[in-house]
């Protein structure tokens, strides 16, 4: 018997934040998909100010899908709303491959390191 309840299975992607400089630091371990969508959408836009710029820090990110890409691309539009920015630093192969096929490396300033993206 399977089951899809999902109270009783491990999280594939942790996130913490941090504040340097006035940018926010995203910094994402594990996969995102569908299941995992909504602690991607928390760890880039938590509750607070939408005008702060983010930078998601994908160095440790496997993974990511079409329902990762839509949270990217709908609070990247969210926060240029209010003036904010949405930076994406040192995505692994696999997931630079995955933002260059949609496109959204096209709309979401990529960079290929933290530090590069926290001076932009």
């Amino acid at each position: 018997m399977t089951s899809n309840d999902k109270a009783g299975r491990t999280a594939r992607l942790s996130a913490t934040r941090r504040v340097v400089d006035g940018v926010r630091i995203a910094t994402l371990r594990g996969e995102i998909d569908h299941d995992e969508q909504d602690v991607l959408r928390e760890a880039l836009l938590p509750e607070g100010d939408p005008a702060l710029p983010v930078v998601a820090d994908m160095s440790d990110v496997t993974f990511i899908d079409s329902s990762g890409i839509n949270v990217l691309l709908r609070t990247s539009q969210q926060m240029a709303r209010a003036h904010g920015r949405l930076s994406i630093a040192a995505p692994t192969d696999t997931v630079r491959r995955v933002l260059a096929l949609t496109g959204t490396d096209t709309v979401i300033d990529c960079h290929a390191t933290l530090e590069d993206a926290l001076k932009s």
